[in-house]
């Protein structure tokens, strides 16, 4: 499709969905936050206890692209 292979395309797909997946997320947890009166103590352990899992997302891309270089 396009000059594409269906694995590129799966490989793209893939990469920008669980991307908007995050940023979504991301936004939700801010609106958790907002709405909680969390102050910004709060607002900190929200972001890094919630956002913890994405972290292993983010860490296998950077780690294969600094084994691609």
């Amino acid at each position: 499709m396009f000059g594409y292979s269906e694995e590129q395309l799966a490989q793209f797909g893939l990469t920008v969905g669980v991307t908007a997946f995050i940023l979504y997320m991301l936004f939700i947890i801010a609106q958790l936050a907002r709405e909680s009166k969390a102050g910004r103590f709060g607002t900190f352990v929200l972001f890094l206890v919630l956002s913890f899992g994405m972290l292993g997302f983010v860490a296998k891309n950077v780690i294969a692209w600094v084994l691609d270089m």
